[in-house]
């Protein structure tokens, strides 16, 4: 009896493992979309953003066996305490990077389209904004793999970088709009691109707190730091 119960602890263990590693190929994909994506705006190709579009195909099938995978442990192993949180984790984050690998299509829509005439302007913040949340979602698997809270709570404090960029963003763009209503068209799609970067940075925010509640118990989501309040 103790031998098969060993068997079974040991079979659990390495289905965890598992699990862990579908998330964390998962996460590389989604990493190299944006990647690319960034890439396919700066150098207006847009081969690149179509290939980063077609590529989405492989998110969504992994997005979808990462989440049959965890309903099979959740039906079969029964888990509790500690891995019930892991696997509840590991099921919102799936989702988390899922929505990441559409913002990065929806980043590539739109460079196509901006491809097809001249460049309003020098991309400056962009290309910064875009490496700070390449970092975050980068750093909040890393939390992941690692189980690392601090790493997770570093993840959260850089969303505000995040934020005041695209401030910054959206009153250029604006000011180009109101000078030359001709830029009208190019500069709100270099503002939803804006936007798609903001919404990738919420969702590695999202991650990194999923990862605090996994390894401490504790849901922190919607809770306010000190200098918020």
């Amino acid at each position: 009896m103790e031998a098969m119960e060993g068997h079974i602890y040991k079979t659990f263990d390495l289905e965890l493992k598992e699990l862990k590693e579908k998330l964390l190929y998962e996460g590389s994909l989604v990493e190299r979309a944006i990647q690319d994506a960034i890439k396919a705006l700066l150098e207006r190709t847009s081969d690149l953003a179509r290939k980063v579009i077609e590529d989405d195909d492989s998110v969504n099938a992994i997005e979808v066996e990462v989440d049959e995978f965890c309903l099979k442990l959740l039906a079969l192993r029964q888990p509790a305490a500690r891995d019930l949180r892991f696997i509840t984790t590991a099921i919102k984050i799936n989702y988390d990077l899922e929505r990441i690998g559409d913002m990065a299509v929806n980043l590539c829509e739109r460079v196509l389209e901006l491809n097809q005439e001249p460049q309003l302007k020098p991309y400056i913040d962009l290309p910064t904004m875009s490496n700070i949340v390449q970092m975050m979602v980068k750093e909040s698997l890393d939390a992941f793999v690692k189980e690392d809270v601090q790493l997770a709570s570093k993840v959260k404090q850089e969303d505000t970088k995040v934020d005041n960029y695209h401030d910054q963003i959206f009153r250029e763009l604006l000011t180009y709009m109101i000078e030359d209503p001709k830029t009208i068209t190019r500069a709100t799609r270099l503002l939803f691109i804006s936007k798609y970067l903001e919404r990738i940075a919420d969702h590695a925010v999202n991650i990194a707190e999923l990862v605090i509640f996994m390894v401490e118990g504790k849901i922190i989501r919607h809770l306010k730091s000190p200098h918020e309040e």
